[in-house]
């Protein structure tokens, strides 16, 4: 018989989860203490953006297979829990809130099935798997957990659930790891490859590979400034050293840098629990890596300043994104927004559009002025910031535009406009890593 399954937490990570796990033929019931989102999904809508999610989840509510419930008293008959919840940075330093996890598992481990297999997925502090399975055995000492990293892209969450290019599992003993191959027996078929570790090598690994693409976005934006003083072109750079297959070209743009709910709350949360471990030496680079990014930031700023007037009072500033990434809806941590935000505190008078994040974006920071209307953000504009890399911003014509702006200058947070397009249309283009000379 097939496995019934339990998502708990139905936020980004739960909800798309529980759909894909869903639509490998499973049935699958979400919980959530959030009355108003759980509502939301059994009526087969997402409460954020991403690609491709919603059309999945309605499909698999129709099926019936996929369910959405307040009341932990509905998984009792389920064999397999995967805990999805959220784990912020706390608000009064770098460690992660492990305040949705624990309360999780304290609500799980009482009602649970003997034989039921309780699995992590969110991202945690090493050594919260062990933790928490002791607790599991000491409440309900017939269930079991182990660990199952996600490696989800916002914008790709879907086929990376469906599609992953590798399985991690932190299992201890043969039993939790039969289970979960039967859960992903259709990625093994499809030749998906699957990591076998034990509970605390599971936790690291995505903290690990999440500081290691942290690194990689601060070194080029690193290289970017030291492109600058010295005359260079980053992009140029970047192309180059990205032909080296030990280096690889991916990640290599260099722009205003990484912000979201993950990357960098989870390098944070790194060092913090380093520092616990004894090991606080081992990790201090980061601090560094977390600097340069939030370093870039303040770069666009001056360029702005620079390009305008050092006093930026009631200059109109139009800024292209709000999104910390394209093909998403997330404000959190978001460069785009920080630096629309640190400009406003300036004095100007800053417009932003973003096809998908005004919304949130405007809950987050109502002082800001959003619009849907691209027009309406470019009019009248002294500078262009394209800072949220989506498509309809590559394919705007700058000859067109520039009939809407009171001066054409643009910077190009993202280097990813067509630059010399731009300046043939009688654009000042500004980038980082790119001199005024550079072509």
């Amino acid at each position: 018989m097939a496995l019934k399954i339990s998502v708990i937490g139905t936020g980004y990570l739960g909800a798309t989860h529980a759909a894909c796990i869903s639509s490998l033929g499973f049935d699958v019931i979400g919980i959530d203490t959030d009355p108003s989102k759980v509502a939301l999904l059994q009526k087969g809508k997402v409460p954020f953006f991403e690609p491709d999610l919603e059309e999945l989840l309605a499909k698999e509510i129709a099926t019936g297979r996929l369910t959405f419930s307040t009341s932990f008293d509905a998984i009792k008959d389920a064999d397999v829990h995967f805990i999805c919840v959220g784990t912020p940075q706390v608000k009064d330093g770098l460690a992660a809130d492990m305040t949705y996890v624990n309360s999780a598992l304290e609500a799980l481990a009482p009602v649970i099935k003997a034989g039921s297999l309780v699995v992590g997925k969110s991202t945690v502090p090493v050594g919260t798997a062990a933790r928490l399975r002791a607790r599991l055995l000491e409440v309900n000492p017939g269930a079991d957990l182990a660990w199952n990293p996600e490696f989800l892209r916002e914008g790709f969450a879907v086929d990376d659930t469906l599609n992953p290019n590798r399985l991690v599992v932190g299992v201890t003993n043969d039993r939790a790891e039969d289970i979960l191959k039967e859960v992903y027996a259709k990625n093994l078929a499809n030749g998906t490859p699957w990591v076998r570790a034990d509970l605390p090598t599971s936790e690291l690994v995505k903290v690990a590979a999440n500081s290691f693409l942290a690194t990689k976005i601060s070194f080029i934006n690193a290289m970017a400034e030291i492109c600058e003083a010295a005359g260079g072109d980053v992009t140029v750079l970047a192309k180059a050293i990205g032909y080296d297959p030990r280096i690889g070209s991916r990640f290599l743009q260099a722009g205003i840098g990484f912000g979201g709910g993950c990357l960098p709350k989870d390098i944070r949360a790194f060092m913090a629990r380093a520092e616990e471990l004894g090991a606080k030496q081992a990790l201090e680079f980061l601090r560094e890596v977390d600097s340069i990014n939030l370093r870039a930031r303040q770069r666009v700023i001056d360029l702005v300043r620079k390009d305008l007037s050092e006093d930026l009072i009631g200059k109109k500033v139009a800024v292209l994104g709000a999104a910390f990434k394209p093909d998403s809806d997330d404000v959190r941590d978001s460069p785009a927004l920080d630096i629309a935000v640190q400009i406003h505190a300036a004095g100007a008078s800053v417009v932003v559009h973003d096809p998908k994040a005004a919304g949130p974006a405007s809950k987050r920071f109502p002082a800001l002025k959003f619009t849907d209307d691209i027009e309406e953000c470019l009019r009248d504009a002294e500078i262009v910031l394209h800072l949220t890399e989506w498509k309809m911003y590559r394919e705007l014509d700058p000859g067109v535009i520039k009939s809407l702006v009171k001066r054409a200058i643009l910077i190009d947070g993202r280097n990813a406009l067509d630059r010399s397009a731009w300046q043939a249309a009688g654009w000042r283009v500004r980038a980082l890593g790119r001199t005024d000379t550079n072509r």
